[in-house]
């Protein structure tokens, strides 16, 4: 799969721009479910990405992309959980996520943010 994160706001997948902030599980593309995260609103000034939302925990590797600035919190209890399942964490911008996700030979999932 190629990944295309240029514009703010949009991120490609192949030959399909997406919007919004995506899940990547097993080669299926998904719409992130941050809703669930958004009572952590007020305590980390960000909707972050929390444990209740469709995260694909079944892989050995999981990229993070925190978006155009890098600024998406990650909870302590995403991370916990990561290294309960013995699941590498890959946490860097989207850009960086991107370019990493089409070079690597591994089947790895991703969670993708979008925006800031």
């Amino acid at each position: 799969m190629m990944f295309n994160f240029n514009n703010f706001g949009q991120i490609q997948i192949d030959r399909e721009i997406h919007q919004h902030d995506i899940v990547l599980n097993d080669k299926t593309v998904e719409r992130r479910q941050k809703k669930k995260s958004k009572p952590l609103r007020a305590q980390f000034g960000h909707t972050p990405l929390g444990p209740q939302e469709n995260i694909p925990w079944d892989c050995r590797e999981l990229v993070i992309g925190t978006g155009y600035y890098g600024r998406l919190p990650i909870t302590e209890e995403v991370i916990h959980e990561a290294e309960q399942r013995g699941i590498t964490l890959k946490i860097m911008k989207t850009v960086e996520a991107c370019k990493y996700l089409s070079e690597s030979t591994t089947d790895a999932n991703a969670v993708l943010h979008v925006t800031c």
